[in-house]
């Protein structure tokens, strides 16, 4: 078995790079690492080369520790403390009027940081509400806004293929979807049927339009 001294890293959906000096991690091993915001929660996501082709350049960041009981109980807990706290902050934004959707939240590892991802159509001006908000829950606030592609990958869903949406599972970009690849590949252009839960055109309406070329 050959030696990968870089792994990918998943944290909040996003992916970052590390070197494991002697560290010996197992794909989709759970481990503690310290990101630009403090220290979270993430997955071992591949093992490779650092002069190997990876989908796009993520920043390195430092391996902490393998997760242990109590990491990922915290991390569990903070889910839990997220799903409580929800309708207070809901009703925060409705009392400030933002023209938002929330789409999820997520705690690091010591509550010391809250992510709050949401959608609009409009640039907002939060200065106020991440004010009052981070006094009431007494830690600091950090929006993210995100596209509706972004909504399933975060949340997930069962497709009409009785599969987990492929966003969630395992893509990790957004490649473009077009009506031509659906018209190379002889299917029927029924929109409603061939739109996800983001009602754009399904990532997997790409999958076989290399192989279509191929075969023309």
């Amino acid at each position: 078995m050959g030696y990968f001294p870089f792994i990918q890293i998943k944290v909040r959906n996003k992916l970052y790079e590390s070197f494991v000096n002697n560290l010996y991690l197992q794909l989709n091993e759970q481990i503690v690492v310290q990101t630009e915001y403090g220290i979270e929660l993430g997955v071992v996501y591949t093992r490779h080369q650092r002069n190997t082709t990876v989908i796009e350049k993520q920043p390195l960041i430092k391996i902490i520790r393998r997760a242990t009981k109590q990491d990922q109980n915290t991390f569990f807990s903070n889910i839990r403390k997220t799903i409580q706290i929800r309708n207070k902050v809901k009703s925060i934004i409705n009392e400030h009027k933002l023209c938002m959707k929330l789409v999820h939240m997520y705690y690091i590892l010591n509550c010391s940081k809250l992510f709050l991802y949401y959608t609009s159509n409009i640039r907002i001006d939060f200065r106020v509400f991440i004010k009052n908000l981070g006094n009431i829950l007494k830690t600091k606030i950090q929006m993210v806004q995100i596209g509706v592609r972004d909504e399933p990958k975060i949340i997930g869903g069962i497709g009409i293929c009785g599969q987990v949406v492929c966003c969630k599972k395992f893509l990790t970009k957004f490649d473009s979807v077009t009506v031509n690849m659906i018209k190379d590949q002889h299917i029927s252009l029924n929109i409603n049927k061939l739109s996800g839960f983001c009602d754009r055109l399904k990532c997997c309406m790409s999958y076989e339009q290399d192989n279509t070329k191929k075969n023309e």
